[in-house]
């Protein structure tokens, strides 16, 4: 795995980052002689971890805003006796 410095890095990026598509090439960056970070060729299965983190991180958002709703829900109705009663549809059981 070659190392760059990030002023190399930053002068040579587009050459860099077509040299790890292109040939698979790997690179660690370098912050004063330090690593700090590493680039890798974006794979298949990077795709699907990205995919599979987004959704849960939308399901997290979905779970809180139930909490949310149903904390603030102040009604003897409940939320599909409200939505039969909006649109003046039968409640089913």
């Amino acid at each position: 795995m070659k190392q760059i410095g990030i002023r190399e890095f930053k002068n040579r990026a587009t050459q860099i980052v077509r040299e790890v598509h292109d040939e698979c090439a790997e690179y660690v960056v370098t912050v004063d002689g330090e690593p700090r970070a590493m680039l890798v060729p974006y794979s298949i299965e990077h795709a699907k971890a990205q995919r599979k983190y987004t959704h849960a991180e939308q399901m997290a958002l979905i779970d809180e805003l139930a909490a949310w709703i149903g904390e603030s829900w102040n009604s003897p109705l409940t939320a599909a006796e409200a939505v039969a009663e909006q649109r003046r549809e039968p409640v089913w059981p």
